[in-house]
């Protein structure tokens, strides 16, 4: 494929999905409490996400569906297919309605930063401006506006990092794997690699794939489109660690916020406010991102129309974004359901993971596109790692742990 031919979008929206206020906030407390030492959890975190989001690509390209229906065609029984629509909808529906509202308050903490003023009326702001451009039902708007969320996020922690003139050797060191001995930093690497491989994002990307491309002469382009958003969005939040590693010791920082202030008095007035900017692309594509993810999940699981503009995708998205807004208002976090959604996402992180490696190996489906060797290897550590992250998730929720 010719570079000249190459157009980013689907990719570019999972990119935008995991790059979050969560992710932001992990990876800053990653490189402040540990410096360069887990920049090899990103790392590592960036190969794994490549590996299932170009099966769930391919999927969607060559197989022509999403994940919510392969699962909901593929489950006969009567048992498995409620059990499989009651995981998709209590982790994605109601996971994504009660993280939706971090996502506007991580929006909104930029907003404070530049503009002054109150979260709790940010929060809604942001909300309505993802309202309207999920309600117009073209997904190519949709598409251009992440991209270019995208884009400030990458110009933004990029610039920032390099700013400060990190330790180049502390960082190359830092991709080497280190810390395993470290209970608390083990649990952050952890999270650094659940910050980016996350069950909704597969679902998001087979059905956002074919908004876009469909059939055995587009999956080049979906695969070049895959590969470059998502290590571009891997890179982006080894600069966030990178950023907070570079940082003295003497200053404290444990939220993205801190870090804004923090940068003032290294790099000048402008370091805030630029690095607020990268924190309110990252809430807001979040914001984008989340409703649409639970529509394109929920309608494929209970087999219903997906399409931006069909009415029941609009009734799902409007009521995880309506979610968001009202508790953003309240200026609370809906604990509970957040607590059962991370209990139910280490339920189905290895389940979607694994039935996504089942599929990609299914020749009836995807005929000579399906698995190789290669991608199955690294398609079984992923799978490994996904149940890892279930496992932790899971415990997580139940125990504090």
């Amino acid at each position: 494929m010719r570079v000249r031919d190459l157009r980013l979008g689907p990719g570019v929206i999972v990119a935008a999905a995991f790059i979050g206020p969560g992710t932001v906030t992990t990876a800053t407390v990653a490189g402040a409490n540990y410096g360069y030492a887990l920049i090899w959890a990103l790392a590592f975190s960036v190969v794994a996400a490549l590996v299932l989001q170009e099966m769930s690509a391919r999927l969607g390209v060559i197989g022509g569906m999403g994940l919510g229906e392969a699962m909901r065609r593929r489950f006969h029984s009567r048992l498995a297919r409620l059990a499989s629509a009651g995981l998709v909808i209590g982790a994605i529906l109601v996971g994504n309605a009660a993280y939706e509202t971090g996502n506007l308050l991580g929006g909104a903490l930029g907003l404070e930063e530049l503009l002054g003023g109150s979260g709790r009326l940010w929060g809604p702001g942001l909300g309505l401006l993802a309202f309207g451009l999920l309600w117009s039902g073209r997904y190519r708007w949709v598409e251009r506006v992440l991209v270019g969320m995208v884009a400030v996020m990458g110009i933004v922690f990029l610039t920032t990092a390099v700013a400060l003139r990190p330790d180049l050797s502390s960082l190359l060191s830092g991709l080497l794997p280190s810390g395993l001995d470290d209970q608390a930093a083990m649990l952050t690497a952890l999270g650094l690699v659940g910050t980016t491989v996350v069950p909704y994002n597969l679902f998001l990307h087979a059905s956002a794939v074919q908004e876009r491309w469909q059939g055995e002469a587009c999956l080049e382009a979906a695969r070049a489109d895959t590969g470059i958003s998502v290590t571009l969005g891997g890179v982006i939040s080894i600069a966030v660690l990178v950023t907070a590693a570079a940082l003295p010791a003497t200053l404290s920082v444990s939220s993205a916020a801190d870090m804004a202030q923090a940068l003032e008095p290294l790099l000048g007035r402008w370091a805030g406010a630029f690095f607020a900017c990268g924190l309110l692309a990252a809430g807001l594509s979040s914001a984008i991102t989340a409703p649409l993810a639970a529509a394109y999940a929920t309608c494929g699981v209970l087999g219903w129309e997906g399409g931006l503009q069909a009415p029941r995708a609009r009734l799902v998205w409007i009521l995880v974004l309506g979610a968001g807004v009202l508790f953003s208002l309240l200026a609370v976090r809906p604990v509970p359901a957040i607590i059962f959604a991370q209990a139910a996402n280490g339920l189905l992180l290895p389940i979607v993971a694994g039935f996504l490696l089942y599929l990609a190996n299914d020749r009836g489906l995807l005929g000579v596109r399906a698995n190789g060797r290669a991608s199955n290897i690294l398609g079984v550590v992923a799978v490994v790692v996904a149940a890892i992250l279930g496992l932790r998730s899971l415990l997580r929720a139940l125990f504090g742990l």
